[in-house]
């Protein structure tokens, strides 16, 4: 994958493609990537509950599960073999270290359904910009904190 990402590289960035900042690049891509499983689950959560919970009750329930989701598949896949430790302290370390991003995250779901009515309406807004909003310090803590 380094070297696929290498070749993508506009040739003026390929000088700062060390080998430890393209392993962290195709770490960032393959996180990303399992972003998107984890955007599926929380958003197939979120609207299969949100008449039973509510679009909160719903969002809570769905950023469990999708932050179960994907734990998993970044311990299989986008940090394999690093970490430490039994799996159920490995994913409570996953959530704890994330709690930032879920701050970020479902503070702009929250805003969005509340003050937007096509966020409302349509939650996969909301779900998708809450999103991005924690990926960046999910992947940052997920890399430093639990993935080590």
């Amino acid at each position: 994958m380094q070297t696929m990402l290498l070749r993508l590289l506009p040739p003026p960035l390929r000088r700062f493609a060390t080998p430890h900042r393209l392993l962290v690049l195709a770490q960032f891509v393959r996180f990303g990537t399992v972003g998107v499983a984890g955007f599926v689950i929380d958003t197939g959560i979120v609207y299969g509950l949100r008449h039973q919970l509510g679009l909160y009750g719903a969002g809570a329930v769905a950023y469990i599960g999708a932050a179960t989701g994907n734990w998993l598949l970044n311990r299989l896949w986008t940090f394999r073999g690093q970490g430490t430790g039994p799996a159920h302290r490995q994913w409570a370390m996953f959530m704890l270290a994330n709690l930032v991003g879920f701050v970020l995250n479902r503070g702009t779901y929250a805003i969005l359904v509340t003050f937007v009515a096509a966020a409302a309406d349509q939650p996969v807004i909301a779900t998708a910009a809450g999103a991005v909003a924690g990926m960046f310090v999910n992947f940052s803590l997920s890399r430093r904190l639990v993935f080590r």
